[in-house]
């Protein structure tokens, strides 16, 4: 077992980060990580220079700095290359008095380390070969899934599936681009037609792979973002009834007066694996009160940008003309009428999805119905593995060049342009794994992620 050393490691290169990777306020257990260089020593010194615990194991130690002591904690010291982060690491599992990690943390910095920016962790594991881009990406993907299906898609990028596609396609490209070179290198050997043709082959084999992961995006995006669904309807339509029955909770204002809600009302659920931004607006009517008029105005805005629009109209009351100028004013493609108060004796013919926000009659037809409207095809499967808008883009900038060089193989282009062409491709695909990435955005997509991660 390599001993951990006590001595400040003045000579060593790179800098050592800390920070909390639990949310901040009080809690029964908060993790702090420290990572680089220093942290051996950092958590020796805390430690009164007491043995620590063998690598990847925790053990209890009192803390304490300059006299004063810190905590009892359970700390857990990591040796480079086996830890998150690829580099020498240490886990302190603190109390969760918000107090004593900041003390714990002032004490690290004291002794040579510095508060991690956001995402530094996982950047130094990417930069240290422990993740490749796309896991890299996938870790705040599972921290922000809403659902059960988004956290599949989440974990199963996590994993490294969509990479090895991403590399296997890659190796395909590279082995193309040898053999293209090799006849560059011996001009007196031209590609013979049947070559050509099982290279072509080889092409669009790789080409209809692109296209497949292309059309992922769009389930991708509406895993990670979620589809924006606005409550619309007249005042006293059974709207937010309908939010609360959806929800589970009474989650907005009820009462028998018209023109209770004066503001948007927002909240997320899960309908057969999509994540739903639920927004509940003002009744839509025309009015003289500052307030409502201000309510309906969000209203109409909100309608604008929904992706999906729940227009709710009261069936144990007749048709109203606020209510047809409502509907005049949705997109059909994107409009599911929601007859409310189903349970009530009906006062107009039978139109829309009968829901009861009393009874919970019709909430399961609804949601089949959203649910049908978001997938065009069958729900996505568990292992499934979508691509975010910058996998996208680079698939795209494959595409052409790809397609380019195939045609290319079998027709009089030098193959020198051929070969040209799949290092576009090659590139756009490198791009993806994070071979070689821009530092800038390197630094952008890293600096979305929350600290302590």
């Amino acid at each position: 077992m390599q001993p951990f050393s006590a001595i400040a490691p003045e000579n060593e290169s790179g800098d050592t980060i800390a920070a909390p990777a639990t949310p901040p306020g009080a809690s029964a257990v908060a993790l702090i990580r420290i990572s680089g260089p220093r942290c051996h020593y950092i958590i020796r010194a805390l430690s009164g220079d007491r043995p620590l615990p063998g690598p990847r194991t925790a053990g209890v130690r009192s803390l304490a700095h300059r006299g004063e002591p810190l905590d009892e904690a359970l700390v857990t010291p990591f040796h480079a290359p086996h830890s998150y982060t690829g580099e020498d690491m240490v886990e302190i599992g603190c109390h969760g008095n918000p107090l004593i990690v900041r003390r714990v943390l002032d004490a690290a910095f004291e002794l040579g380390a510095r508060m991690a920016r956001p995402g530094e962790f996982t950047q130094r594991a990417f930069l240290n070969g422990r993740l490749d881009l796309t896991q890299a990406e996938a870790v705040m993907d599972v921290i922000g899934a809403r659902t059960d299906l988004a956290l599949r898609s989440a974990h199963a990028a996590r994993e490294g599936r969509l990479g090895r596609t991403v590399a296997a396609l890659r190796e395909t490209l590279l082995n193309v681009l040898a053999h293209v070179e090799a006849h560059i290198d011996f001009p007196d050997e031209d590609i013979v037609p049947a070559t050509a043709r099982a290279l072509r082959d080889r092409l669009a084999t790789q080409a209809a792979e692109i296209d497949r992961l292309l059309a992922t995006a769009e389930t991708g995006r509406i895993l990670r973002e979620g589809i924006r669904t606005v409550i619309a309807g007249a005042p006293n339509a059974g709207k937010s009834s309908l939010l609360n029955a959806l929800v589970g909770s009474d989650r907005a204002i009820v009462t028998p007066l018209p023109g209770t809600t004066r503001d948007t009302v927002e909240e997320w659920i899960s309908v057969e694996g999509i994540p739903l931004h639920l927004i509940d607006t003002a009744g839509i009517r025309e009015t003289s009160e500052p307030a409502e008029i201000e309510g309906v105005r969000r209203s109409r805005r909100a309608i604008e940008s929904a992706e999906i629009i729940l227009h709710v109209i009261d069936a144990s009351a007749p048709p109203s003309a606020a209510e047809e100028a409502i509907f005049l004013g949705c997109d059909p493609s994107r409009t599911i009428i929601v007859a409310s108060k189903s349970d009530l004796p009906p006062a107009r013919d039978p139109c829309g999805i009968p829901v009861s926000a009393i009874t919970g009659e019709g909430i399961d037809s609804l949601k089949r119905a959203i649910a049908g409207r978001v997938w065009s095809g069958p729900p996505p499967g568990e292992s499934l593995v979508t691509v975010n808008a910058r996998h996208r883009d680079c698939l795209a900038r494959a595409t052409a060049p790809l397609r380019r060089a195939s045609e290319g193989l079998g027709s009089a282009m030098p193959l020198e342009c051929v070969a040209i062409e799949l290092r576009d491709a090659l590139a756009a695909l490198t791009d993806i794994i994070g071979i070689t990435t821009a530092e800038d955005i390197l630094d952008r997509l890293f600096g979305s992620f929350c600290i302590g991660k």
